[in-house]
């Protein structure tokens, strides 16, 4: 095994990382998997809207993890489902005896602008991404807080963080999964449970279409972002709670929390008028933009194309 010293950082641990059949979650289970831990491959092997498909992904990747010298085992239960996601749990239990380690990374993409958007667009997204994050949790942190230690590591994404063209459902899910990050870290961490999230890159099925037509730069291979997820897995990284990164070219990111970055002050309180006067003056000059920084190679103009529905 690959990692610090003789045996890698994650020896005897026990992860599970959702959406693990391709992509970025593929990366994520092998990057783990060298490290020494026990992952469970938990992915339906469906298409990128969420329906089904008759690939076995999951199967695939256990065969790698095994290759590796590590023991895997396969879920093909849905995250969006209550009941489902305490099995894919339970499957880690009921092989390995413990829980360590939960990334949640399984998602779906139905791309359309707010006007073509239908409801179940929006409610399929959402049950995945962020409904699928809290079940997956709700069901493991207890086991964590018996053993006193967790990583829970959730994905999350830019295009929640600053928003993104056609992705209301995505973007609401991402934003989401941000705020339940922050919460989180604040109830579990006196269980020795850290709780931080990943806005990664790199081109994958699920975003293959940004660097469509044209070659894909080296900066966006998506196991780049294993490392550092490998890293808030560890014991090393304990003192890492409550905190957003992301990746950017070959560097690892820090977000800034939201946070307060200019004041509009009148004593008394404002009116209308009143804040019509000096609202420009006060705060108009600090307005930000809005948008995903793109990666370097990719013009706004390629990554922005509205969607094809």
């Amino acid at each position: 095994m690959e990692g610090v010293g003789d045996v890698g950082i994650l020896e005897g641990r026990v992860a599970i990382v959702t959406g693990s059949g391709r992509g970025l979650g593929r990366e994520f289970a092998l990057c783990l998997a060298r490290e020494g831990a026990n992952v469970v491959v938990c992915d339906l092997g469906v298409a990128l809207s969420g329906d089904a498909t008759d690939e076995d992904p999951a199967a695939a990747v256990c065969a790698e993890i095994n290759a590796l010298g590590a023991d895997a085992v396969p879920s093909r239960e849905s995250v969006a489902e209550f009941d489902s996601a305490a099995r894919i749990v339970h499957t880690a239990l009921e092989r390995w005896g413990r829980l360590d380690i939960v990334v949640n990374n399984a998602g779906i993409v139905r791309d359309r602008t707010l006007l073509k958007m239908d409801e179940s667009d929006f409610d399929s997204v959402v049950a995945t991404h962020l409904k699928g994050t809290f079940n997956v949790v709700r069901h493991a942190a207890p086991h964590m807080r018996s053993a006193g230690y967790g990583r829970i590591i959730n994905i999350t994404s830019s295009a929640g963080l600053r928003g993104n063209f056609g992705q209301t459902n995505y973007g609401a899910a991402k934003a989401g999964i941000m705020g339940m990050t922050f919460v989180w870290a604040l109830e579990l961490a006196r269980y020795g449970i850290t709780v931080n999230a990943l806005a990664p890159a790199g081109v994958t099925r699920m975003t293959g279409s940004l660097a469509a037509g044209s070659d894909v730069p080296p900066t966006l291979d998506p196991s780049l972002n294993a490392p550092l997820v490998a890293y808030l897995a560890s014991p090393h990284a304990a003192h890492v709670n409550g905190q957003i990164f992301g990746r950017t070219d070959f560097s690892y990111t820090l977000f800034q929390h939201p946070n307060q970055i200019a004041w509009m002050h009148r004593e008394g309180g404002w009116d209308v008028e009143s804040v019509v006067e000096q609202f420009d003056t006060m705060l108009g000059r600090h307005l930000q933009p809005v948008g995903m920084v793109m990666p370097r190679g990719l013009s706004q103009d390629e990554a922005r194309k509205p969607p094809a529905s």
